[in-house]
């Protein structure tokens, strides 16, 4: 039976109190894995997995880790006990080291709230599999991009790939009183010249981020921006963006969400 090729997804998952809220970006990601082809399972690069080698879960069961501090009680008492897909993560494996990649296997590691606060309101039950993808703060834009095309094939077999992160992320700078601030121009500037780019096809121009306006302050460190660049990349050569998302909360977190594909 033929598969339904899935696109790729950047998705920005905000704080992790997305996964109690009631927000635009909420009820976005409620409603996206239905209107989605049902994946087989899910290979998802999370801002919070970070090694120096591209490292992948093979956990059969995955624990939920509650990666964060200060927030209120039932926040750690959520549970998303998706399976993992140890075969599906040797697969994971070939593919990066054929591309020349040097990655791990780790079958000990859960999934951190940057994979499960956007899965968990995108397929609530929890049955589709999962693994985990790392990402490298230390490494460029491009080598993330090629990390991502390297896992292109797997979307023509039911594989869904999710970059998770932020379309701008400075802690520092957002207004924690006022969740619903304007965005602050020096976010507008980069993040519509981001997107710009990658609605264009401008795939070197997307990768050359730090040419764009108040880059560095849009995304001090670079976690939360590198999942992006999985996502363009599994799109495949020639890959088309489609914004299916915009918000933005207190000022500075940019929320934006992006589909991948390449054109029919």
């Amino acid at each position: 039976m033929k598969t339904t090729r899935l696109p790729s997804l950047f998705v920005s998952h905000g704080s992790p109190m997305m996964a109690l809220e009631d927000s635009p970006t909420a009820h976005f990601l409620d409603q996206l894995g239905a209107s989605l082809p049902r994946p087989r399972a899910v290979v998802m690069a999370s801002a919070h997995f970070m090694a120096s080698a591209p490292t992948v879960t093979a956990t059969s069961s995955p624990r939920t880790i509650h990666d964060f501090g200060g927030f209120p009680k039932p926040l750690y008492e959520i549970q998303y006990p998706a399976h993992g897909a140890p075969a599906l993560a040797g697969e994971v494996v070939r593919h990066l080291t054929a591309a020349g990649f040097e990655p791990v296997l780790d079958d000990h590691t859960g999934i951190d709230h940057g994979t499960w606060v956007p899965l968990r309101r995108m397929y609530p039950q929890a049955d589709i599999p999962v693994v985990a993808l790392s990402v490298n703060p230390a490494q460029t834009a491009a080598w993330h991009y090629q990390l991502g095309r390297a896992l292109a094939p797997l979307r023509d077999e039911g594989v869904l790939v999710i970059g998770s992160g932020g379309y701008s992320h400075n802690l520092r700078e957002l207004d924690w009183q006022h969740a619903n601030s304007q965005m602050y121009p020096w976010v507008k500037a980069f993040t519509d010249a981001l997107s710009a780019k990658l609605l264009s096809g401008d795939v070197q121009g997307a990768l050359d981020w730090q040419s764009l306006p108040e880059a560095r302050r849009n995304h001090p460190t670079t976690e939360h921006l590198y999942p992006l660049y999985v996502a363009l990349g599994a799109g495949g050569a020639g890959a088309q963006a489609t914004r299916l998302h915009h918000a933005v909360q207190m000022g500075g977190m940019a929320l934006d969400a992006f589909a991948f594909d390449q054109a029919a």
